[in-house]
């Protein structure tokens, strides 16, 4: 679709050309994504975003929990602050535009924006700053949004810095190896903006190019041990084993016969297991379940975990086995920002097509940013409702399309500063 003339038009093979370069990094057959959060893909990548920074005169900064951002300023020192961006970081064998896409269509945004500035010959009102957070995906390192829970505060920087991988690495070790133990002090912008693939079918169902996560939904997070005692699977009597994994297994089908009570309300799963000594011929002496419960309603939630412990110790006690509860992360439920979503509403009007309003089940990192300042995220759709896949795909026309909407929504902040965001909330 052609860029509206009050828009910031952008540069759609530029996009794509960035697209592809950020792509190479972790990238292998079939369009799989291997681009976990601190390791030597992610450092290769983060070069390519210092590089582009460089290259276009980003102000590059680092925070102590490797956050990297690139300053752009353009209306000097006391102007409200725009942030915009996404995560570089991936899933195992996962997608290439989760993430990485909202970077590349929030510096291809800020470029069109500051042409246009420059064309106009306006003063701009804001400056920008574009983000890549760390650790987003929860992949690595638990929890996820790491990276903009400690830059808002939610999260502790000692604490996240020792988080652990499967391996034991900590995140102040892999900052570390890879040259993202940074110094500086990035302030909290006046608002935030986030482009993201919509990950489900809601945007290509209805053959919309547009979307906008006005609510999210809240999630509660368990990482639960069981423990019993490790044996030979041959000689040892059906009897006496005490098998951690077989009380895993009770809970795995309970978690999904109780998602099945609340109809759409409820979203669970265990998406990951680690076993001790995981081989063949051994009983399994710990079970290690990552569970999740997802709602929109906190009340469902709540009595969602209050039913999950009554089915923890009914699983150790029927395997007769021991648990332990070792880490519980909880993130609220809520909605973004309603003069943001008026905006997007209004840039997206003056290309004559209208912004579904979705819910987000996932987290992103825009949710922890909507708890400090105004934030948004704009979703563009999945060719299938497909993410954390190789096959994930977002078209090109809605990449391009999505960044358009993006850089119109900068350039009215940049013109008329963040009355732009009350003036449209005002207007809904």
């Amino acid at each position: 679709m052609p860029p509206s003339a009050a828009g910031a038009p952008i540069d759609p093979a530029r996009l794509a050309a960035m697209m592809e370069a950020v792509s190479v990094f972790g990238g292998g057959e079939g369009g799989a994504m291997m681009r976990l959060a601190l390791s030597p893909e992610d450092k290769a990548a983060r070069g390519w975003l210092a590089g582009w920074f460089r290259d276009n005169g980003f102000a590059p900064a680092v925070d102590a929990i490797g956050n990297q951002f690139g300053r752009l300023e353009l209306a000097g020192p006391g102007a409200p602050v725009v942030m915009v961006g996404s995560h570089l970081d991936s899933q195992p064998n996962g997608g290439r535009f989760d993430g990485a896409l909202g970077v590349v269509c929030a510096c291809e945004a800020v470029l069109a924006v500051r042409t246009e500035m420059q064309r106009r010959g306006v003063a701009p009102a804001c400056n920008f700053v574009i983000v890549n957070w760390t650790n987003e995906e929860g992949a690595r390192f638990q929890p996820s949004l790491l990276g903009s829970s400690v830059f808002t505060g939610a999260a502790e920087l000692d604490w996240a810095l020792g988080r652990r991988d499967g391996d034991g690495v900590s995140v102040a070790q892999a900052l570390d190896a890879i040259g993202y133990a940074g110094v500086d002090t990035v302030a909290v912008p006046d608002a935030f903006l986030e482009l993201h693939i919509e990950g489900g079918p809601v945007l290509e169902r209805a053959g919309r190019p547009l979307g906008a996560f006005a609510r999210f939904w809240g999630a509660s997070k368990y990482r639960l041990a069981f423990i019993g005692r490790q044996a030979h699977t041959g000689p040892t009597p059906m009897a006496e084993r005490k098998d951690a994994l077989l009380a895993g297994a009770y809970v795995i089908a309970g978690l999904k016969d109780l998602a099945g009570e609340y109809g759409l309300e409820l979203h669970t799963s265990v998406g990951r297991l680690e076993v001790f000594p995981n081989s063949p011929n051994t009983v399994p002496g710990e079970a290690l379940l990552f569970i999740e419960l997802r709602s929109a309603s906190p009340e469902i939630l709540a009595k969602a975990e209050e039913r999950l412990e009554v089915m923890i110790s009914a699983a150790a006690a029927r395997a007769d086995v021991a648990f332990e509860v070792r880490a519980i992360d909880r993130r609220a439920a809520g909605r973004m920002d309603a003069g943001l979503l008026a905006l997007a509403e209004k840039a997206a009007s003056a290309h004559g097509v209208p912004v579904i309003a979705l819910d987000t089940v996932s987290g992103h990192d825009a949710v922890s940013l909507s708890a400090v300042c105004p934030a948004l995220i704009l979703a563009v759709p999945s060719v299938g409702g497909v993410i954390h896949h190789p096959t994930e795909l977002t078209a090109p026309e809605h990449q391009a399309f999505g960044a358009q909407i993006l850089a119109d929504m900068l350039l009215a902040l940049a013109t008329q500063g963040l009355s732009a965001i009350r003036h449209g909330g005002e207007s809904r």
